[in-house]
């Protein structure tokens, strides 16, 4: 057959039929013409050729596999030389993981050292795992709708409520000082093992506390450079409720609790029930110098939000 047959049979290209040749891992008998024959041999050849390469592994270094074909055995692999093979390439893969994870460690640590600078809860040690997949949502999840709920809200003064924080105080929101404070107002934090309400992730808006913390954990030196001079998550768990999800997620800021919702009450922010609960519906409030200057809502996904907000303070300087 010609090479143009070959390629179609074998699922690849001439090109790369003419490379394999030039490495001599195919030998086609050469017609009178001078051109070249192939025959079912070299279409199972071929085949196995470009097996092996979807499996990673070079196109040079599968001669033994070759040859072990070329002997009369069935299968490519069923020679000690092709074993020999692959334990090598799995060699080759194991010590290229653990190059690539000292450098994730190395990502992780320089990571958290930047995002809690100029914060009072420590980062954690070289190498530390951050939680997994953090980011991970359900693809289906349903995206919250704008109900106007908060349309009432840029431009009202911030409450003179006192809220206890995660740091030991208390934090008045009329008295948070100059500038720009970011308040993000999120539902509930869910525990490892700990079962979220029923059909949770069925309540638009609802799931994604977790890698919203996250997020803003991630990014909060940024969100500080780009003119926040504090940044707080509230949501009506207790205060202790939430110092565990501070210390478990590494959190550089500190978490605002409202267990009585007197903030929905004063300010009138959005609110669900779900399992008996009243839980504040997800949005960000920017309060600039004691009045409410920006509100994001609604807020989706959950898990990009930090850097909402980021671009949001580096389009409105100061």
């Amino acid at each position: 057959m010609r090479i143009g047959e070959l390629a179609r049979r074998a699922g690849v290209t001439t090109k790369a039929v003419r490379y394999y040749e030039s490495l001599g891992l195919l030998t086609p008998e050469r017609l009178a013409n001078s051109y070249r024959d192939y025959g079912e041999h070299d279409v199972r050849l071929v085949r196995e050729i470009r097996a092996l390469s979807g499996l990673g592994l070079p196109v040079e270094r599968t001669r033994p596999f070759l040859d072990c074909l070329a002997v009369g055995h069935q299968h490519a692999d069923d020679c000690p030389a092709s074993l020999a093979e692959y334990r090598e390439a799995i060699d080759e893969l194991s010590r290229r993981i653990a190059g690539l994870t000292a450098r994730r460690a190395a990502l992780i640590t320089h990571l958290q050292q930047a995002a809690h600078r100029n914060s009072r809860v420590p980062a954690t040690d070289e190498g530390e795992r951050l939680m997994t997949d953090y980011t991970s949502l359900p693809p289906d999840l349903p995206v919250p709708e704008d109900d106007g709920a908060a349309a009432h809200l840029p431009g009202t003064p911030a409450p003179p409520l006192e809220l206890p924080s995660t740091g030991d105080t208390t934090v008045r929101l009329d008295a948070l000082g100059p500038g720009r404070t970011v308040i993000y107002v999120y539902p509930l934090t869910g525990r490892p093992g700990t079962d979220l309400p029923e059909g949770w992730n069925a309540i638009p808006g609802a799931r994604g506390c977790t890698p919203e913390a996250c997020g803003f954990r991630d990014h909060y030196q940024e969100l500080l450079t780009a003119g926040a001079v504090r940044v707080f998550g509230l949501s009506s768990q207790e205060t202790d409720y939430q110092r565990e999800v501070v210390e478990r997620l590494h959190l550089p800021f500190e978490m605002l609790s409202d267990p009585t919702r007197n903030l929905a009450r004063t300010l009138g922010l959005p609110t669900f029930e779900v399992s008996g609960l009243t839980l504040y519906k997800r949005l960000t409030l920017i309060i600039r110098d004691g009045a409410i200057e920006y509100v994001f809502y609604p807020i989706f996904p959950p898990n990009e939000h930090a850097d909402q907000v980021l671009t949001w303070l580096r389009k409105n300087p100061l």
